[in-house]
């Protein structure tokens, strides 16, 4: 199986071609993932012999597996021009995320909310990276329902509920953008995503 068709596998239809085109130009050595709960995607400039690196988690939908990628390759291009004088979510690396999604906006890979969602986000100068909510819960929109499974901000306060590794928490008042909760295992608080994928107890 050649790198377009494996890429194919998670991917919009039509976006796989100019995916393996950039890990050939760029010479970039890319790995589908492991789910990480941490974080959808990594990127890593080229240190001690090792070339560009961008790692993308296997389990995402197709849309967020391709927004997920051109954020990477956006940090990318950015340590190319800049390696690490500017901010990793600055003016830079929007201007190139904005340019490396414009071929997928005229390949008309993505349903219209998700196309606006995306347009809306690189209007919004203080947003600082793509856990922007609005598009984070567009893409979501497009994942396979697990059962019994619920985001986060639609529990009630104070009530319990579990995370994928079996942990259990109560849920808190909400400061700024995230959720704190304390985990009822080692009483230990934490900042949840509203978003966060939970079963309640």
């Amino acid at each position: 199986m050649n790198k377009v068709e494996v890429l194919a596998r998670y991917l919009p239809e039509g976006a796989a071609p100019l995916i393996a085109r950039w890990i050939d130009y760029f010479q970039c050595e890319f790995k589908i993932s492991k789910n990480r709960n941490t974080k959808l995607g990594d990127y890593r400039h080229p240190y001690a012999g090792r070339g560009h690196r961008i790692s993308v988690n296997h389990n995402l939908n197709h849309y967020a597996f391709l927004v997920t990628t051109v954020h990477e390759f956006a940090h990318l291009l950015t340590w190319n021009d800049h390696k690490n004088r500017v901010k990793p979510h600055g003016g830079e690396w929007k201007v190139n995320f904005k340019r490396m999604m414009q071929p997928f906006f005229e390949l008309r890979v993505f349903p219209d909310d998700i196309h606006q969602a995306i347009d809306n986000y690189l209007a919004n100068p203080a947003a600082s990276s793509c856990t922007d909510l609005h598009l984070a819960r567009a893409l979501k929109k497009y994942d396979r329902p697990a059962p019994e499974q619920l985001h986060l901000e639609q529990l009630p306060i104070h009530a319990t509920f579990t995370i994928k590794d079996g942990r259990k928490f109560k849920k808190g008042e909400k400061i700024r953008t995230r959720y704190r909760c304390v985990c009822l295992d080692n009483g230990h608080t934490y900042l949840f995503n509203p978003l966060a994928d939970v079963k309640m107890v």
